[in-house]
């Protein structure tokens, strides 16, 4: 007993010190939010105090310069329609697949799941040349181009969460006169509740902080957030320390507020949907 109550200790103690070290960057940031420019350098580590202390001014700056709240809404809303239909279209691909059974229900499963280890690296000038010649340099268009980079790994838990469920529920449903679409959407996607949310989780999360694929392909002309924070760097490698590092903490604020309303959901989504099959 006495050699377990020890383990455990020494477990806690190491997590704790694995969670300082993750949250201190954080920490770090919002506290020099609050300084003077000058003090950024000299003093990172030091709380603010009268003479370092800037009160809101690099908030204001920062939000003037970029224009914040307008790179706030592009990011809102190619986050929230991006996920929606990554939700919508992969919860409803995975379904076929899985019940069709077919030979090329198969092939289309392996393609999404290598689409998974493919890095971004290798297809993002060949995805800019077809983003310009088709016309999605839009916050429309970088829709269509996020679900196809979400619906790899989208897929392939929708999967194997549909494969663990009872056929006989759908045919059900289809003895009481539903139809494929009535089935999906009054009996399927109910069910899926629990790995649609890790789903819509780990979207949210990599749609909201990209930088790469906005930059690349909408740029400058519909900054989203992490592309107008760059901004604040001028040139010859002259920057606003403060006011980068207040916009880092509105930046990070909602996701941090999304992890934290929704992160019980994703361990439980995710195994649900690898392991099951």
């Amino acid at each position: 007993m006495k050699e377990r109550k020890a383990a455990n200790i020494t477990i806690f103690i190491i997590m704790a010190i694995v969670s300082i070290a993750f949250i201190m960057p954080v920490i770090i940031v919002a506290i020099n939010s609050f300084k003077g420019q000058f003090f950024i350098s000299s003093s990172p580590f030091s709380l603010p105090n009268t003479e370092t202390f800037a009160g809101i001014q690099n908030y204001v700056n920062g939000i003037v310069r970029i224009d914040f709240f307008m790179a706030f809404a592009y990011s809102l809303f190619i986050t929230v329609f991006s996920t929606a239909a990554i939700l919508l279209f992969t919860s409803m691909s995975a379904w076929y697949i899985v019940r069709a059974k077919r030979g090329i229900t198969n092939a289309l499963y392996y393609l999404y799941v290598f689409s998974i280890i493919v890095p971004f690296q290798m297809v993002m000038f060949t995805m800019s040349k077809v983003a310009n010649i088709l016309g999605l340099e839009n916050p429309i268009g970088i829709i269509l181009i996020y679900l196809g980079f979400g619906a790899g790994l989208s897929v392939m838990l929708f999967s194997g969460f549909i494969r663990g469920m009872p056929i006989a529920i759908e045919e059900a449903a289809e003895i009481d006169g539903c139809n494929p679409i009535g089935i999906f959407f009054k009996v399927i996607l109910p069910i899926l509740k629990p790995t649609a949310i890790s789903v819509a989780v780990l979207n949210v999360m990599w749609i909201w902080n990209d930088y790469l694929l906005p930059y690349l392909v909408i740029g400058s002309k519909y900054k989203t957030i992490p592309v107008a924070v760059q901004y604040l760097q001028g040139g010859y490698g002259s920057r606003d320390m403060g006011a980068l590092m207040a916009m880092l903490v509105l930046a990070i604020i909602p996701i941090i507020l999304f992890y934290a309303f929704s992160q019980k959901y994703i361990i439980k989504g995710v195994v649900a949907g690898a392991v099951k099959g």
